[in-house]
C-alpha cells in the first residue's frame, strides 16, 4: 500500500513536464506567422513597378514643388485625426500627400467625407503584427504606393496612430527642404544651396542608426547564431526607430533591396528578442548609404519607465504647453517635428493648444 506522502510526490514529478512547458511559452513567446508567398509576390510586383525606371526624367527640378509624402501606419482608429485635420489644412495643399496602411483584419473607421484624408487608405494594406517583418512590409508598400502616386513626392515621413506634429506643416516643410542650418550636424557648405548642379535635390534622410544598443547581440541571433550571415555581419547590425523620413532616393533604394529581406524576414526563435522592423531599416541604409543618412530621428519618444518595449505613453494631464516645448528640443537638429505615443485621450487637451502653441512657430 502507497502511502499518502509518496502519491503526492510522484504526481508532481509528473507534472513538472506541463509546469515547465506552460513557463517556456510565458517568457519564450511562439513566433508570428510568416508572410504568406502570396502577399509576399503581390508586394514584390508593386515594387518593381514602383523601381521601374521612369519614361520621363522624375528628378525634381527648380521649378517644382517638392512635397513630404505622410505615411500613416495603422491597426487601430486614426485618434489624432482632427489634429492632423488642422495641421494640412493650415497647408499650402498641392505640397503634401497623405497615405495610410490600416490592417484590414481590424474595423478601423474611415474619416468623414470632409476630412483632408479623404481617399488615403491604401487599397493594397494587408494584415500587420507589432515585432514582425510584416511592418517592414507595409512601410515598403507604402513607400512604393507614393512613389508610384506622384513623382513630386521626395520625402516620405512615417508615423503611427500615436504620433502627432510638434509644429505647423509649413515649418516643417521648409525646414526639410529650404533650412540650410536645420541639420545641426551637417558639415555641408553653409552657402549651398541644397540642390546640386544639376538640380535634383540632396538632401539626408533622417533615419535613428544606433551600433551600441545593449540587447544588439541577442537580437542579432534571434533567428540563429549564424542565419544573418555572411549579407549581414554583426558589425554592420543596426538599431533605430521605425518611424523616419526617408529622401526618394534612399525610399527607392529599401524597395529594390532584396538581399537583406531575405534575412530580416525569417521568422526569429526568440520572438521576445526580435524587432526585425526597429533593424532592417537602419541596417540596410547604414550599409547601402551611410552618407546620406543623418543617423537620428525627427520623431521624439519617451523612453523612460518603458514597458514591454513600449515608450512612455502621455496621458492628458501631461499635455501641457510646456510638454511640447521641451519635446521640441533636439541636440541633432533645430527641433523634432513629431512626437509619439500620447493616449487617444489626449485629443481635446492637444487641440485645445493646437493654433496658440503647437502650430504657431
Amino acid at each position: 500500500m502507497f502511502s499518502t506522502p509518496l502519491i503526492l510526490s510522484f504526481s508532481i514529478l509528473l507534472t513538472l513536464p506541463l509546469f515547465f512547458f506552460f513557463l517556456g511559452s510565458t517568457f519564450n513567446p511562439q513566433p508570428l506567422p510568416p508572410i504568406s508567398p502570396s502577399d509576399e509576390l503581390d508586394d514584390l510586383r508593386l515594387f518593381h513597378r514602383a523601381t521601374a525606371p521612369p519614361s520621363l526624367p522624375s528628378h525634381l527640378s527648380f521649378s517644382s514643388s517638392p512635397k513630404i509624402a505622410f505615411l500613416f501606419l495603422t491597426n487601430t482608429d486614426l485618434h489624432f485625426l482632427p489634429l492632423w485635420n488642422r495641421f494640412f489644412r493650415r497647408a499650402k495643399s498641392p505640397l503634401y500627400n497623405i497615405y495610410v496602411h490600416a490592417d484590414p483584419t481590424v474595423n478601423v473607421s474611415r474619416p468623414p467625407p470632409d476630412s483632408v484624408f479623404g481617399d488615403s487608405f491604401v487599397a493594397n494594406a494587408k494584415r500587420t503584427f507589432r515585432a514582425s517583418a510584416t511592418l517592414i512590409s507595409a512601410t515598403r508598400r507604402l513607400l512604393a504606393t507614393a512613389i508610384l502616386d506622384d513623382p513630386a513626392n521626395d520625402y516620405f515621413a512615417v508615423v503611427s496612430q500615436y504620433c502627432i506634429p510638434l509644429h505647423s506643416f509649413n515649418y516643417i516643410h521648409r525646414s526639410l527642404f529650404t533650412s540650410k542650418n536645420f541639420d545641426l550636424t551637417s558639415k555641408s557648405d553653409p552657402d549651398s544651396s541644397g540642390f546640386s548642379q544639376y538640380g535634383v535635390l540632396k538632401h539626408k534622410s533622417y533615419i535613428e542608426i544606433i551600433s551600441t544598443e545593449p540587447r544588439l547581440w541577442k537580437r542579432y541571433t534571434a533567428r540563429g547564431r549564424f542565419v544573418m550571415m555572411p549579407e549581414v555581419p554583426f558589425e554592420e547590425f543596426r538599431a533605430g526607430s521605425q518611424f523616419f523620413v526617408l529622401n526618394r532616393k534612399d525610399a527607392l533604394l529599401v524597395l529594390k533591396d532584396k538581399t537583406l529581406w531575405r534575412k530580416f524576414k525569417l521568422p526569429c526563435f526568440r520572438a521576445d528578442e526580435c524587432y526585425p522592423e526597429e533593424h532592417y531599416f537602419p541596417t540596410l541604409l547604414s550599409m547601402q548609404d551611410p552618407n546620406g543618412v543623418t543617423g537620428y530621428t525627427l520623431t521624439r519618444v519617451n523612453w523612460t519607465g518603458t514597458v514591454a518595449g513600449h515608450p512612455h505613453m502621455y496621458t492628458p494631464k501631461e499635455v501641457t504647453p510646456e510638454l511640447i516645448y521641451e519635446l521640441r528640443e533636439s541636440n541633432y537638429s533645430s527641433s523634432y517635428l513629431f512626437a509619439r505615443k500620447f493616449s487617444p485621450d489626449c485629443l481635446g487637451s492637444l487641440m485645445r493648444m493646437a493654433d496658440s502653441v503647437i502650430f504657431r512657430d
